[in-house]
Order: C-alpha cells, then sequence, then structure tokens
C-alpha cells in the first residue's frame, strides 16, 4: 500500500489541530484531489477541516499526470479504499465523506466500514449489486473497456471523450477549460472492476450496505449525467436504503457529470454541507 504522501499528512496534522469536524473528500476516475480546492475551501469557510487525498501513487498535478499516464496503471479499488481508511485512521475525529463518480462508490465502501461520520455519496459508480447498464454509461466506460491490455494502463479522455462524459450539459468552452484544468488518465483496472462486479463474487467493486455502523448517507444524481446516469444512482440509494441508518437521495435538474467541478458547483457543495450539518 502507497504510504500517506507529506501533502496528505499535512492536511490530517492541520485537521487535527484545528479541533473541527474534518470533512474527507475523495476524487474519481479521470481527476485528482484538485478537482475538490474549491469545495475545500467553502466547507473550511463553512468550520469543518478540509482532507482530500489522493488515490495512492496520484502525481500531484495535472500536467504531470497527463505527461505518465502509466503512474496510474497500477491502482485498485480495494488498494485506493485502504489508502483513505488509513488517512481517516490519522484524524483524531471521525470525518464525514464525501466522494464523486468512482469516488461516490469508494466513499459507500469506507461508510460501509464504518470509518464515516456521515456521508455524501455524488453519482456514485455502479457496484456489485447495482444491475442498470445504461448506453451511456456503457458508452464511457468502453474507452477503457474496448482493449483487455488498457487493465493494466492509465488510460486519457481526449477532449470530445471528456465532453460526452462530463462536459455534456455545460458550454463545449467551458467543457474544455474544465478538460484543460482537471482531466487526468484514469486506471482502467478500476473500470474492469466494476464491470466485471456482478459476475465476480470476489470482485473489489463492493460495498457493506447492510453495517449498522454506516452512519446517515445522502446520494446525489443528475438527470443528464452520461458517465453515472440517474438510474445508477437511484439503484444505488435503493441498496443502501435497506441500511437502518438514514439514507437520503437527491437529483438536480440539467447537470451532467461535471457538477462538482463546473460553475454550477456550488449549488451541489451546498446541498452536501446542509447534510452534513444535521448529522455530523
Amino acid at each position: 500500500m502507497a504510504p500517506i504522501t507529506a501533502r496528505e499528512q499535512q492536511q490530517i496534522d492541520q485537521a487535527n489541530a484545528s479541533g473541527r469536524m474534518p470533512v474527507v473528500f475523495v476524487h474519481g476516475l479521470w481527476l485528482l484531489p484538485n478537482s475538490w480546492d474549491s469545495w475545500a475551501v467553502f466547507f473550511e469557510e463553512a468550520g469543518y477541516a478540509a482532507v482530500a487525498p489522493g488515490w495512492p501513487g496520484d502525481p500531484e498535478s495535472v500536467p504531470e499526470a497527463k505527461a505518465n499516464p502509466d503512474l496510474f496503471s497500477r491502482q485498485t479499488l480495494r488498494g485506493t479504499a485502504d489508502h483513505y481508511a488509513e488517512a481517516i485512521g490519522k484524524l483524531t475525529k471521525k470525518p464525514a465523506v464525501i466522494g464523486h463518480s468512482f469516488g461516490g462508490m469508494l466513499a459507500q465502501i469506507i461508510a460501509g466500514r464504518g470509518l464515516s461520520a456521515a456521508t455524501v455519496s455524488i453519482s456514485p459508480a455502479p457496484y456489485r449489486g447495482i444491475l442498470p447498464l445504461p448506453i451511456s454509461s456503457l458508452r464511457v466506460a468502453s474507452i477503457a473497456l474496448r482493449n483487455p491490455a488498457n487493465r493494466k494502463r492509465g488510460v486519457p479522455l481526449t477532449p470530445d471523450q471528456f465532453r460526452y462524459g462530463f462536459g455534456n450539459a455545460v458550454s463545449e468552452s467551458e467543457s474544455r477549460q474544465l478538460y484543460d484544468a482537471y482531466s487526468v488518465p484514469g486506471p482502467g483496472q478500476t473500470l474492469f472492476q466494476a464491470a466485471t462486479a456482478n459476475l465476480n463474487p470476489g470482485t473489489e467493486a463492493k460495498v457493506d450496505t447492510k453495517n449498522p455502523d454506516r452512519g446517515p448517507m445522502l446520494i446525489v444524481g443528475a438527470d443528464k449525467d452520461h458517465t453515472v446516469p440517474w438510474a445508477i444512482s437511484n439503484a444505488s440509494y435503493k441498496q443502501q436504503s435497506k441500511n437502518p441508518g438514514i439514507t437520503e437521495i437527491t437529483k438536480f435538474t440539467d447537470r451532467g457529470h461535471s457538477y462538482v467541478i463546473d460553475a454550477g458547483w456550488r449549488e451541489v457543495a451546498d446541498t452536501a454541507l446542509q447534510f452534513i450539518k444535521r448529522f455530523a
């Protein structure tokens, strides 16, 4: 397992020294921790301590990531979940956890381990037990899945692929700006893990939805999301609603997968903040 980086340890130390409630942000595929920068400031101003670890082996910058796609080739769901669990274990207070896309799935995995005081899972990637397979989601995943060799590669998006998978609900110019600022290669391995989750009983793409220590959970979806369509978010909610803890869901209209980083991010962040305020 990759060690906690100096940047991550600094954020953990600052959170512990502040005495504030920590909020741990979990980024998704094709993004880095910098995708949470605006959210971190927003939550800090609201009185929380923001901690945004990366996936193990994440480069420190978008240019470095784009220049070295193979840095992502060994990332897996279990290894990434374990890395976040290690970071959370260094916090003196149990955190709230917010994740987007594959980070939304990871946030649910973390909650299923009893490590989250409250969880916001935004457009969560599908895991074992999630059955809907919308065409748009398959089209995005096929970027990696169409070549078995991508299992051991970092797979980048082209601007057009990013436009379809992330930026379809914003202008073409904003989509390109987001691509340049945030898009990096993603680990093909994790897409293969999610794609075979319902065929492999030992898959790493699984969530303990029954743990009574899971804590309150909000699932967020968007009606124009091509990567994680509403059907997948809603199916995730149905799985989690069987938990004895509080489970809620909300849908954003006219928004796509980029809604955590595009010009409308604050509305999504405020929804997450209000949920966490109620329970953490």
